[in-house]
């Protein structure tokens, strides 16, 4: 006797070669969801679109949304990519990432007389998977290296960029003070990576390390969603607050650079001055 269906449900084939089905229909939905981006679509057209009966639909989702896979609206119950996904593609795609980046980071290096960094975000922090340093100096190696996400330069582009849903996620634990200059206070964060988002650059003054001040900007896929961050750090002397404006415009045009290599066509180039700058050298006004 045939297997019953929900009503509305289409009638599928049992998928051959020992797949399990009710996975080919949740990767039905993700693929159904990534499509979508970036306004995403609710379950009624998810259902339709895959074939599937709206209760089944919902339960999938659901699943997918309690592991980040897929994030939903609360406002309009629309579905789209979860962090997990970006975590994991982020991930799988390093080789490739690093052997299109490190010719553009390599001029970078060359043009700064600084240390070029690529970091892509991982569950725990950021991970800096590419380096290229001058030849004359003396500099430590952060390859590998994972770092905390609030105390970088690279970390705060990559915040600065993420929804709010994921900044928050990525900040749930404490702040951990490294430094006199690390930022420990949510709200004056937040506020600073508005300011980031607003100038197209983060900056980082002895957040990590009291000696190394740095540069960073965002690697951005075709929906403004951080892939990567590029980043120019060296110590305070090399790398005074003087250079900020000009290492930041380096930097942000290197990762656009990274960007267009990858098929992404977004840029992190500021739509106007960012509120409460007001030295065109560069000078942070929070040290």
């Amino acid at each position: 006797m045939a297997a019953a269906h929900a009503p509305g449900e289409q009638q599928q084939a049992q998928p051959a070669g020992g797949r399990v089905q009710a996975l080919e229909r949740a990767i039905a939905l993700l693929n159904a969801v990534a499509a979508s981006a970036p306004k995403g679509r609710p379950v009624a057209e998810l259902a339709v679109e895959c074939g599937l009966n709206r209760a089944t639909a919902w339960r999938l989702l659901a699943t997918l949304e309690h592991h980040a896979m897929v994030d939903r609206d609360p406002l309009t119950n629309r579905y789209t990519i979860g962090s997990a996904i970006t975590t994991m593609a982020a991930t799988a795609g390093t080789e490739g990432l690093i052997r299109r980046a490190h010719p553009v980071l390599e001029q970078l290096c060359h043009e700064t007389g600084e240390t070029a960094n690529l970091a892509v975000a991982q569950r725990l922090g950021l991970t800096y998977v590419d380096e290229v340093t001058p030849p004359v100096v003396l500099t430590a190696r952060w390859l590998g290296r994972q770092v905390p996400i609030h105390a970088t330069s690279a970390g705060k582009a990559l915040l600065a960029w993420l929804p709010a849903d994921e900044v928050e996620a990525m900040l749930s634990g404490p702040l951990a003070e490294f430094t006199e200059t690390t930022r420990t206070d949510r709200e004056s964060l937040h506020a600073e990576l508005a300011e980031i988002r607003a100038q197209g650059y983060s900056v980082s003054v002895g957040e990590l390390e009291q000696q190394l001040y740095g540069v960073a900007a965002p690697v951005l896929d075709s929906w403004r969603r951080p892939v990567a961050v590029v980043s120019v750090w060296g110590p305070s002397d090399r790398v005074p607050r003087s250079r900020f404006a000009e290492l930041g415009t380096r930097a942000r045009r290197a990762a656009e650079e990274i960007s267009e290599l990858l098929g992404g066509t977004a840029s992190a180039r500021p739509a106007g001055p960012a509120p409460g700058r007001t030295d065109p050298a560069g000078e942070h006004r929070s040290a």
